[in-house]
């Protein structure tokens, strides 16, 4: 393929900044494939496997990148971006892979000089685990995009070129309204699966012992890095408020049915939730699943 971009500068070189640059380099999305991370391991790594062309420092790592894309943690962007101001190239573009969009997409085009755009970007894609040892070319393909609205719509379009040539399906959000629906759809289970975690301090000494794939997948994501999450829960706390109650109340439905011994209250409280899983697309699990 045509590479969308000539020189690519990926700032952070985590499972997903270095998922960036693998799937760039070893599907010609960037011609060349710039990296750049706190940590000596990293870099060394990254070079060693192939992931980038090169690895500089953050400043070095954006001149002359005609997309540069932050992989760090959420709320170390802004001081990267004011950082890295000076050393942009005219015609840039500054995109992220952040889960929260409307900070960001508050704060960032300011920090930016004249003739550079920004726009925001979530691969909806990861893994409980952290690192680049983690990192995969194929960790884009066929999962969700989420690039957000811009002044410059040709810059949107590229940014989209850019996400589709790494595998991903593209969706087009305002912040906000990917702030709301990430909140459902990532956020909300990600507190649930914690709080469930949490609470297993009580359980029966032994009962880790019958766990099985269910108890597995349910809390595959409470394993994620904790404070990569704390970060991204009250970075979204506004957005998330609505699903956290929706969610408690739901829980209260389903406790007083138990409480009550309403098998058809419970039957019907079960089908409702099944009902809205299957209008969202969502695929019915192997039901012999315990």
């Amino acid at each position: 393929m045509s590479p969308v971009f000539a020189r690519l500068a990926v700032l952070g070189l985590g499972l997903l900044g270095g998922s960036v640059a693998l799937a760039a380099r070893r599907r010609g999305a960037a011609a060349r494939v710039v990296g750049a991370a706190r940590r000596a391991d990293v870099r060394a790594a990254a070079l060693a496997r192939g992931a980038v062309d090169e690895i500089c420092d953050f400043d070095a790592a954006v001149r002359g990148a005609d997309l540069v894309v932050l992989a760090t943690p959420l709320f170390a962007m802004p001081e990267l971006v004011r950082r890295i101001a000076p050393s942009l190239a005219q015609g840039a573009l500054v995109t992220d892979v952040g889960s929260v969009k409307g900070g960001l997409a508050e704060t960032l085009p300011g920090l930016l000089p004249e003739g550079v755009s920004y726009v925001g970007s979530h691969p909806m894609a990861g893994s409980h685990h952290s690192g680049f040892e983690h990192a995969r070319e194929d960790l884009f393909e066929g999962a969700a995009c989420v690039v957000t609205e811009a002044p410059e719509p040709a810059a949107r379009e590229r940014l989209g070129a850019f996400w589709r040539a790494l595998g991903a399906r593209v969706v087009l959000r305002d912040a906000a309204s990917h702030d709301a629906e990430v909140a459902w759809m990532s956020h909300l289970p990600h507190a649930v699966a914690f709080a469930f975690a949490g609470a297993l301090a009580r359980a029966p000494e032994r009962a880790f012992e019958v766990a099985g794939a269910g108890f597995r997948d349910f809390t595959r994501i409470a394993q994620s890095e904790p404070e990569l999450w704390a970060d991204i829960l009250t970075a979204n706390r506004k957005a998330l408020a609505a699903p956290l109650a929706a969610a408690q109340e739901s829980l209260r439905e389903l406790a007083r049915a138990i409480e009550n011994d309403d098998a058809e209250a419970l039957e019907r409280w079960i089908g409702a939730a099944r009902a809205a899983l299957a209008r969202g697309g969502v695929r019915r699990s192997d039901p012999t699943e315990r």
